[in-house]
């Protein structure tokens, strides 16, 4: 029946469920996002079971938590454990103050197949990915529920885009230019192709990927080099008279901006950038660039010239069928204040400078 919600629709619900503090249900576990829970739902969460707390491997390393399932680890929740010392466990930004967290003593053996979808739909909600996970016979009513394995496939699946509108927007850059919006089957984000003059689809066009940076493209944060990036694009389109720039909303390299201020806040304790997404519990780099390579396919482009020093973007777009005919360096911005962020990048994320 078409009235009944899909699977990716269904996680689109359970996605603001988490965000607006209401459990959800992932493989017959009772499922709840600390960055959100209050002490009424723990209490009711813990009356309903034995209760564990999953985190990813990456923060599992910095609390010195044994991660027996490699990438996640579930730890025990003790009759002491309230919201305050979940969120201290989750959230980094008090780790200096108050290193010694534990002892912690985690699970082993067992599935954690709905730990690894919860973990996944936490950070796909731009939530701290850390959550409280109870077993349950059967979900109480009125509560979201997602069975475990497809969940994860559907996570990993790279999402459908449709274009919504366009239209004409003259700009500094280049007067000739026209917005489009493409929106997800996923209930993520709109994405944003603009595109300069009107480049022949049977030729490369000079495209850049660029994902969306609130500090730097609107306030002209001097952190990172993002808006130096976007408008030296969008600039350089102008004057060859044609081009596209894919703006993705994948803020912070995909953990959105909350997230990226309390990354902020770790680099100002002295973490570099990696560090920071690794202590907060993510990868170095969350973004799914398949969706640039698919919103081209959709503006009817085959081949580009990359504006890029990232190489990783060069071979997505050559894995998911864009032919990348050169790569055109895009070096600005560098300054006293993102000079270690630029070095990190190139240390750690193999950009080019």
């Amino acid at each position: 029946m078409s009235l009944i919600p899909t699977l990716a629709e269904t996680a689109a619900r359970a996605r603001t469920d988490l965000r607006v503090g209401l459990p959800v249900v992932i493989g017959g576990h009772l499922t709840a996002a600390v960055e959100t829970l209050t002490p009424a739902r723990l209490a009711d969460l813990r009356a309903a079971g034995p209760a564990v707390l999953a985190i990813t491997g990456r923060r599992a390393e910095t609390l010195k938590a044994r991660a027996y399932d490699g990438d996640l680890a579930r730890v025990r929740l003790d009759g002491d454990a309230d919201v305050p010392w979940l969120r201290a466990v989750a959230d980094p930004s008090g780790d200096l103050m108050t290193p010694m967290k534990g002892p912690f003593f985690t699970e082993r053996g067992g599935d954690v197949t709905a730990h690894r979808a919860a973990l996944g739909l936490a950070k796909s909600a731009q939530l701290l990915p850390a959550l409280v996970m109870v077993p349950v016979e059967g979900a109480p009513p009125g509560l979201t529920t997602l069975p475990a394995g497809p969940l994860l496939a559907q996570l990993a699946a790279e999402a459908a885009l449709a274009p919504v509108a366009a239209a004409r927007l003259p700009l500094l850059a280049a007067e000739n230019s026209r917005l489009h919006i493409f929106r997800p089957d996923d209930g993520a984000s709109e994405h944003y192709a603009v595109e300069i003059g009107s480049p022949p689809r049977e030729l490369p066009v000079l495209a850049r990927l660029h994902s969306a940076c609130f500090t730097g493209d609107v306030l002209g944060s001097l952190k990172c080099d993002c808006g130096p990036q976007l408008h030296a694009a969008l600039t350089v389109m102008g004057r060859e008279g044609a081009g596209v720039l894919l703006y993705l909303n994948q803020e912070g390299r995909g953990i959105g901006l909350a997230n990226k201020m309390r990354a902020y806040g770790l680099q100002n304790q002295g973490f570099d950038t990696v560090e920071a997404n690794h202590r907060l519990g993510f990868e170095d780099d969350e973004r799914d660039f398949r969706l640039g390579a698919a919103m081209l396919r959709e503006m009817g482009f085959s081949s580009v010239r990359l504006l890029t020093n990232n190489p990783r973007k060069v071979a997505m777009m050559r894995e998911h069928g864009i032919e990348v005919v050169e790569r055109v360096p895009l070096i600005v911005g560098r300054n006293r204040f993102n000079d270690d962020y630029l070095t990190v990048k190139a240390e750690k994320s193999g950009h080019l400078f």
